[in-house]
C-alpha cells in the first residue's frame, strides 16, 4: 500500500535533522503517494511558495483522496490556475502546528478561509477529512496526511 511507504518514508524524514530535512514540496515527491498533490501545486504555481521559509502546516490529500473527487472536477481545476490556488491554499496554514497542539476550533487557511478542526479519540479532522498519519517533518513546517480533498465554501 502507497499510504505505508509514506509513512516509512516520515519515519526516515523524522529522524533526520531539521537542517538537513526535505522542504514540504521535496517531502511530498519524495513520498510517492502526492503525485496529483504535486501535479496540482505545479499547475497552480506554488512551488516556490511551498519551498519558502514558511513555515507551514499542509493537510496533503493522497492521491487516492483526489480520486475520491466527483468525475471531471480535478481536470477542470488543473485548467483554472486560479481555482486550484484557492483550493490548494485551503489546506495549508500558516505556522507549524503539531498534532498534539491542535484545539477543536478554526484556524485560518493561507487562502483566507477557516477549516474546522477537531480532535476526538485520537482522531484528528480537518472539516470533513481525516488525518492518517500526522506531524511528518520537514524543513519548512509539518505535513499531516489526509483521506480527502477539501474544498473551500
Amino acid at each position: 500500500m502507497k499510504l505505508s511507504k509514506f509513512v516509512a518514508a516520515a519515519l526516515v524524514a523524522g529522524a533526520a535533522t531539521v537542517a538537513h530535512a526535505k522542504d514540504i514540496v521535496d517531502t511530498a515527491v519524495g513520498a510517492g503517494s502526492f503525485n496529483t498533490l504535486v501535479k496540482a501545486v505545479q499547475a497552480a504555481g506554488l512551488v516556490e511558495t511551498l519551498k519558502g521559509p514558511g513555515p507551514f502546516t499542509v493537510f496533503a490529500p493522497t492521491d487516492e483522496a483526489f480520486a475520491k473527487l466527483p468525475a471531471g472536477t480535478l481536470e477542470n481545476l488543473l485548467k483554472d490556475k486560479e481555482a486550484l490556488a484557492k483550493v490548494l491554499t485551503y489546506h495549508v496554514v500558516p505556522g507549524k502546528v503539531m498534532a498534539a497542539d491542535v484545539k477543536p476550533g478554526e484556524a485560518k487557511t493561507v487562502q483566507g478561509q477557516s477549516v474546522k478542526l477537531s480532535a476526538m479519540g485520537g482522531k484528528v479532522m480537518v472539516d470533513d477529512a481525516n488525518v492518517v498519519a500526522a506531524d511528518v517533518v520537514a524543513s519548512n513546517g509539518v505535513i499531516h496526511v489526509i483521506d480527502k480533498v477539501i474544498l473551500p465554501n
